[in-house]
C-alpha cells in the first residue's frame, strides 16, 4: 500500500547512499526501491539515481536527487526517541562517525546535512516533570550538553 503521506528528503546526489545508511543504522528502516532518471533533468543526466524511496523507523520517505541548490537545515529534523544511554551512544555515534557532526541539546547532522535529535525518553519525561523545579533541573543540565548523558539527567531531577 502507498502511504499517502511521504517526506521528501532533497539530496546533491547522493539519496542512495544516504538511505542506505540509514536502512543499516536504524530499526524498522528499508531501501524500498531505487528510480533512475528517464531523461536528462539540471542535477543529473538520463540513467542516474533521480529517487530512492526509503523507510526510516517506519516512516516513509522519498530521496530525491535534485542538486547543490536546497540544502537541509534544522527546521526539518528527525527526534528519535531513544530507551537507554547505550541506544542513545549507538545513535549518536553512528551519525557523527559517519562525516556528521555533533550539535546541541542531543542534536546532530549527518554527512549530507540531514538534522536528528537523539532523544532519551527519560529527557522528554525530566523536561515535563510536574515538578517545575525538577524540570527545571533537567533543562539546564540539557542546556549544557551536546549527546545527551542519562544519568546526568537522572541526577539533575533528582536535585
Amino acid at each position: 500500500m502507498v502511504s499517502k503521506n511521504t517526506i521528501c528528503l532533497w539530496y546533491d546526489g547522493a539519496a542512495l547512499d544516504a538511505a542506505t545508511f540509514y536502512a543499516e543504522t536504524f530499526p524498522d528502516s528499508a531501501v524500498n526501491a531505487v528510480h533512475r532518471a528517464p531523461g536528462d533533468y539540471p542535477a543529473g543526466k538520463k540513467g542516474d539515481v533521480l529517487t530512492v524511496e526509503f523507510t526510516v523507523m517506519g516512516i516513509p520517505c522519498l530521496g530525491l536527487n535534485g542538486g547543490p541548490s536546497i540544502k537541509h537545515n534544522e527546521a526539518f529534523s528527525f527526534q528519535v526517541a531513544t530507551d537507554d544511554q547505550a541506544e542513545t551512544d549507538r545513535l549518536w555515534n553512528a551519525i557523527v562517525g559517519n562525516g556528521g557532526e555533533e550539535n546541541v541539546c542531543g542534536w546532530c547532522r549527518d554527512k549530507w546535512g540531514l538534522f536528528w535529535q537523539i532523544t532519551p525518553r527519560v529527557l522528554t519525561a525530566a523536561i515535563t516533570d510536574p515538578d517545575p523545579a525538577a524540570a527545571k533541573r533537567a533543562f539546564e543540565a540539557m542546556m549544557q550538553m551536546g549527546k545527551i548523558d542519562v544519568a546526568a539527567i537522572e541526577a539533575a531531577l533528582r536535585g
